[in-house]
């Protein structure tokens, strides 16, 4: 079993990326915060890798912390929630957001994320509740930090609310922000956030 590794992004495919290991291309599905700091990682970077195998086939799962990859393996063992709509989640709320939207009771907000719907959004909050109970920090990051600092404490989550409210969905939103954030760097202000965000949804 593949269980890390560590390489270069060669490509970005939709719901993952191909990472070149001395010549070797692995094909990786990963969530977008994870393709953001693939994206943005200066050299080679170390990504923890889920294995599954399946009858036909051998998929790879790449995860940027460790935190990420447990989180995705205690989605997976929830009912109605596989691989895909894990990662999904994955992409809309980061583990700490996750467990702060479960202890909140946060249905609505769950269900911003793709493939979410009322009664798995209620599934999530009976079942993730003593694990959003014992969430710590994250640590262990598996990437290099992209240049430059996080913006102001609650800038980015603002910046998101903001982009919600104008429309967009929140998966769309965060990976949008995520990526304004890397760009902006130090300081960034919620203003710069949210222009230079619009301008990254508009490609």
């Amino acid at each position: 079993m593949i269980g890390k590794l560590t390489g270069k992004l060669d490509s970005l495919h939709e719901g993952g990326c191909i990472l070149d290991v001395n010549g070797v291309g692995y094909l990786l599905s990963c969530s977008t915060k994870t393709l953001d700091r693939l994206r943005d990682a200066p050299q080679a970077a170390r990504v923890l890798v889920e294995t599954h195998v399946r009858q036909d086939a051998i998929v790879l799962f790449g995860f940027a912390t460790a935190q990420e990859r447990d989180t995705f393996t205690k989605l997976t063992s929830i009912q109605g929630v596989g691989p895909k709509v894990a990662l999904d989640i994955l992409s809309a709320f980061g583990p700490e957001e996750l467990a702060g939207a479960v202890r909140a009771a946060d249905r609505a907000g769950l269900r911003q994320a793709n493939g979410v719907g009322p009664r798995l959004a209620d599934r999530l909050v009976t079942e993730l509740r003593d694990w959003a109970g014992g969430i710590q920090p994250a640590s262990g990051i598996a990437l290099p930090a992209a240049p430059g600092a996080a913006p102001p404490p609650g800038a980015e989550a603002d910046a998101v609310s903001a982009l919600i409210n104008l429309g967009w969905k929140r998966p769309e939103a965060q990976a949008a922000v995520s990526r304004a954030k890397a760009r902006l760097g130090e300081g960034a202000v919620l203003e710069s956030l949210i222009r230079d965000s619009l301008k990254e949804l508009a490609r």
